[in-house]
């Protein structure tokens, strides 16, 4: 099979496919994962040799010497290490393997890395999606994914912001996104504060008064964000005092209720700024 021209299996040459898991999997790497990262990488030519390395890198171990052939000794060593490693140390390795597969070989044709390495996130987000894990491959990192309607509210609100040109509002957002996409343990609390900041950003900016809170931009300035909207933003902005200002022990968000806050200050945002 040529690297170049890959054959589309049955279901993608005819356009089928399952419907997508709800997902459940984010402080994990299940095994199937790991074997589907593993023989990927081996179709895009990537093969023993490079995932003995990227692996050992990433857990600073020294590859056997006394390993030299690429089958079984090479592979059943990188394997093993591939298997036996943390989970968030897995995603580690998967970004190693993107960066490796994505850098030019010796015998490339004009474009053959740009391409491995978009066949290699392509088939990776597939999989998530497929599988019902949360997370996602963008630009060569593995960060955060929700539903379909998260994704587009949040990035929506991102590129929303910054054709408007609300630059500051805009990273709060991304801070927000990375606050979730933290290994091994989100920021979950970070997560709200920021996207609750990006909102506040803009209500400040469209009413021109920089030093409101969001609780007083409603208050002082009816009309901005529509009723009953507004009692329902009013209430969502103490949660995030609760959760993520004035922080009580045992009070601790669930990431479904901050990826709700998150999504909701994303999608009032947008409205803002348009």
């Amino acid at each position: 099979m040529a690297l170049d021209s890959p054959k589309k299996p049955f279901s993608k040459r005819y356009g089928y496919r399952s419907q997508p898991k709800e997902i459940s999997v984010w402080e994990d790497a299940p095994e199937n994962l790991r074997h589907f990262v593993m023989d990927t990488a081996v179709e895009m030519g990537y093969g023993p040799y490079p995932l003995r390395e990227a692996i050992s890198s990433v857990l600073h171990v020294r590859p056997d010497p006394s390993n030299w052939s690429e089958y079984p000794n090479v592979w059943g060593e990188a394997e093993g290490h591939v298997y036996a490693c943390e989970w968030f140390k897995f995603y580690d390795f998967v970004e190693k393997v993107y960066d490796g597969i994505s850098k030019p070989w010796s015998n490339d044709r004009h474009n053959a890395a740009a391409d491995r390495a978009k066949r290699f996130q392509d088939a990776l987000n597939e999989f998530f999606v497929d599988e019902g894990i949360g997370w996602q491959m963008t630009d060569g990192q593995i960060v955060t994914r929700g539903t379909e309607t998260f994704e587009s509210n949040v990035y929506g609100a991102a590129d929303a912001l910054e054709r408007s040109g609300r630059l500051t509002a805009r990273d709060e957002i991304h801070e927000a996104l990375a606050d979730l996409s933290r290994r091994p343990e989100p920021d979950l609390t970070g997560a709200i504060h920021h996207a609750m900041g990006a909102l506040e950003c803009v209500a400040r900016d469209v009413c021109g008064d920089g030093k409101a809170t969001l609780g007083e931009v409603i208050k002082k300035y009816p009309g901005t964000i529509p009723k009953p909207l507004d009692e329902s933003i009013a209430k969502a902005w103490g949660y995030a005092s609760e959760m993520a200002r004035h922080i009580r022990e045992g009070h601790r968000p669930q990431r479904r209720e901050v990826e709700l806050i998150v999504g909701l200050a994303a999608t009032v945002a947008t409205y803002l700024s348009r």
